[in-house]
């Protein structure tokens, strides 16, 4: 959960918008474009958050909405079954910066923000820094970053982050995940991208599950 630090002015998209799917997808993939100079940098979604508070759901929401994905070069840590949350942020990001070279890092996570941007989703480049809606000192993370406002920021915000609606979170998460997807079948299809990314085959699946147990 994370008010964050951004590098440039986010992105909104009302998720209550018809075309909100359209919105989401293109500001993605335009941020990445921007961000993503190195066409071979491999793409890394940190999903933020922990499934004990419904406020705090959303990064592994999403996580465990994409943990079927079938690219190459494109990895995913943070899910329902194990969450990316503060006790192990650092631990995480160490890891990733030791299993890749020059990874392109996308954080995504819940945050706090104005009552009339509830249920909005940011989209922008550079980082944010988990925890500080909920005054936790933790490293900042992210090449570029998106974000649910999931309630408003006031006083006792971890009581606020309790008592969020899960039809909220579970919106944005569905919209998050199903746009992240189109986006990275986008970015296959790109030759201005490098086609870094590739859909893997069943046997590519296969090896990579067996290298994860």
């Amino acid at each position: 959960m994370s008010f964050g630090i951004k590098l440039t002015n986010p992105k909104y998209i009302d998720t209550a918008a018809v075309n909100a799917f359209a919105l989401f997808s293109e500001a993605v993939y335009q941020q990445i474009k921007e961000c993503r100079t190195n066409k071979n940098r491999e793409i890394v979604f940190v999903c933020i958050g922990t499934d004990r508070s419904t406020g705090d759901s959303l990064g592994p929401i999403v996580g465990h909405k994409l943990r079927n994905l079938r690219q190459k070069n494109v990895h995913v840590f943070g899910n329902l079954d194990v969450p990316v949350h503060a006790k192990n942020l650092e631990e995480t990001i160490k890891h990733i910066y030791q299993s890749f070279r020059d990874p392109f890092v996308i954080a995504i996570d819940a945050c706090l923000g104005r009552a009339d941007h509830i249920g909005h989703i940011t989209v922008g480049r550079g980082p944010i820094k988990p925890g500080s809606a909920v005054n936790k000192d933790l490293q900042p993370i992210g090449d570029m970053h998106i974000t649910g406002i999931v309630n408003f920021s006031g006083f006792m915000d971890f009581l606020i982050l309790q008592n969020t609606r899960l039809g909220t979170v579970m919106k944005m998460a569905d919209i998050i995940s199903d746009g992240l997807k189109y986006v990275l079948w986008r970015i296959s299809r790109d030759d201005t991208l490098g086609n870094s990314i590739s859909v893997q085959t069943d046997e590519d699946q296969r090896n990579k599950l067996v290298n994860e147990r």
